[in-house]
């Protein structure tokens, strides 16, 4: 990856929606060139997706928490079994593989305390494998970019 290749990641870590003309004029690229660089940026995995960041709160979803989870096994089929679970959960946004006192660090969103309980109880309990669930509700943002610094 060179100099231009960060400019470029770095515009469309800005804006996902800019024009390749516009994307092109800003890294003092033409745009065939700009374009074929975004095309093997994206073939190569660099560029995974294009999103929309969206409020939380103003969707629907104003429960955010972390989820700290150690398994009871570390075994092959536990975690198999772990992940594959967390995979088809929607309600958990992301998920960590940890080092340390926890084995992974879930971030799940919730409608209301109530549905988060509701989610645990059915949901989360229900895995095999799974030893503790630390739940750590956030009461706020300070910081939230996803933006990577590739300068």
């Amino acid at each position: 990856m060179d100099s231009i290749d960060r400019k470029i990641i770095q515009e469309l870590q800005k804006d996902g929606r800019i024009t390749n003309n516009d994307l092109a004029a800003a890294v003092n690229l033409s745009p065939s060139p700009c374009l074929r660089r975004v095309r093997k940026l994206e073939r190569d995995g660099t560029l995974q997706a294009y999103t929309a960041v969206v409020d939380h709160n103003k969707c629907g979803w104003p429960i955010s928490v972390f989820a700290m989870i150690r398994l009871q096994r570390h075994d092959e089929a536990t975690v198999q079994t772990f992940e594959s679970h967390v995979r088809n959960l929607d309600m958990i946004l992301e998920c960590f593989l940890m080092a340390g006192s926890a084995d992974y660090l879930l971030h799940i969103v919730g409608k209301s305390l109530a549905d988060y309980e509701t989610f645990v109880k059915g949901k989360l309990h229900t895995i095999p494998g799974i030893a503790s669930i630390e739940s750590h509700i956030t009461y706020g943002t300070v910081k939230r970019d996803f933006q990577l610094p590739l300068e």
